[in-house]
């Protein structure tokens, strides 16, 4: 069994970041470890929210680790509390990197246009030296824009995100997978280009409603997929297809709950469409 760790928040109510990557990527069949580098009572989507910053943390955790010889064949970054963070990051980086271990980076920092409200515009900056580590990243078109100082666009063609695309790979990652992409009315998906010149692209019916979370579960299920032997293209697709069905089965669901995707129930579909993607790889 492949283990990873995932580096980033634990928001104790509230489906995003460790809360949802450890439930998904275990359902997948990889032992996932976690390495929190905040606690925070609930996201910040609430109102009301207690946060206890865990940067004091990681450097310790990360050097017993060291000492017990525990090895990852993937580490996985989430949400970073600062630029701080970001420089542990870079650092645990170098540490765990074996040459054959997987880099995945989700720069999850902004959308819709703007930065999350507890970062300043020296963010990006700092996330964009977490990102030149990795050997794939996922950031949505705001997060893409902010990396590389390009400006934001509702509406674009695919030059455009060529173009983002080639940026992002000028950061110093392998794969750039760029998540939120739609070029026609109802449809979105993901359009990714690697160093060789290599593309993908995906779309899946764009669902009208917005959850919290959904950029955790999409980045969760694609590493778990990577994981089990997927190829990219199908990690890629397997992701879209699933935060689909989660973002039903919340909008559908009585006691959906505002602030987050429901995935829970969507688990045993996930297990038979990652069976039938291994099958079919």
């Amino acid at each position: 069994m492949k283990r990873i760790v995932t580096l980033q928040d634990i928001s104790c109510v509230g489906r995003c970041s460790i809360t949802v990557a450890l439930p998904v990527i275990s359902a997948m069949g990889v032992e996932c470890g976690i390495l929190p580098t905040a606690v925070l009572s609930t996201h910040t989507m609430f109102k009301t929210f207690t946060c206890k910053d865990l940067s004091d943390q990681i450097g310790p955790i990360a050097d017993a680790w060291k000492q017990e010889n525990i090895t990852f064949d993937a580490v996985y970054t989430g949400y970073l509390a600062s630029a701080e963070q970001c420089s542990q990051v870079c650092s645990f980086f170098d540490r765990f990197y074996d040459g054959n271990n997987l880099i995945l980076v989700d720069p999850a920092m902004a959308d819709n246009g703007s930065l999350y409200p507890a970062f300043d515009e020296s963010f990006p900056t700092e996330m964009a030296k977490v990102c030149a580590k990795a050997d794939i990243i996922l950031p949505n078109i705001t997060e893409a824009c902010l990396l590389t100082g390009t400006p934001y666009k509702t509406s674009y063609d695919e030059s455009y995100i060529h173009e983002l695309l080639k940026k992002l790979l000028a950061l110093g990652c392998y794969t750039a997978a760029l998540t939120g992409v739609s070029y026609e009315k109802g449809r979105l998906g993901v359009v990714s280009l690697d160093r060789n010149g290599d593309t993908f692209s995906y779309f899946t019916r764009h669902c009208p409603q917005s959850y919290h979370g959904t950029g955790d579960l999409y980045s969760s299920t694609v590493l778990g997929g990577l994981m089990r032997g997927l190829s990219l293209g199908n990690a890629l697709s397997l992701a879209a297809d699933f935060v689909v069905a989660c973002i039903e089965a919340t909008a559908s669901a009585e006691n959906a709950r505002w602030y987050a995707v429901e995935f829970e129930s969507q688990i045993p579909l996930l297990c038979e469409m990652l069976d039938q993607r291994l099958k079919n790889n």
